[in-house]
């Protein structure tokens, strides 16, 4: 089984290369990278639920913006997510539930979802895509 997600090298910042089998799980993966850099995911309970919706040009920008609203909502909810449903993903719209809980304890600190680098690419086994979080 192909992992979630993998750590890249980067010299100042956290680069990470995201997997899925279709975007709907790049996007969702995408997100649990994020939170694992942030906390130990796998203690989250799925205690409550906050919907989500951005908007973007491409899937490259949706991308982005999905990351970075849910950062938005760490840090203004103080929650910390695990889970993520996925209900609407167009290249202009993305409409999600995602399930964490209040926690206020964090082992790093995500300024945002960056466009450097950023790539999404369809590949054999499904898709790929690199993105760099500013630390």
């Amino acid at each position: 089984m192909k992992p979630r997600y993998e750590q890249l090298e980067h010299t100042a910042d956290l680069a990470l290369r995201i997997y899925g089998h279709d975007l709907r799980e790049l996007f969702v993966n995408a997100a649990y990278a994020m939170f694992s850099q942030l906390a130990d995911i796998q203690a989250i309970q799925p205690a409550l639920q906050e919907g989500v919706r951005v908007e973007g040009s491409d899937y490259e920008s949706l991308l982005v913006n999905w990351l970075n609203e849910l950062l938005y909502l760490h840090e203004t909810q103080e929650q910390v997510y695990s889970a993520f449903d996925i209900h609407e993903l167009t290249p202009q719209h993305l409409r999600a539930t995602v399930y964490g809980e209040q926690s206020h304890d964090v082992f790093a600190i995500i300024k945002a979802a960056t466009y450097y680098d950023l790539a999404i690419v369809k590949t054999a086994a499904g898709y790929t895509a690199t993105i760099v979080l500013d630390v």
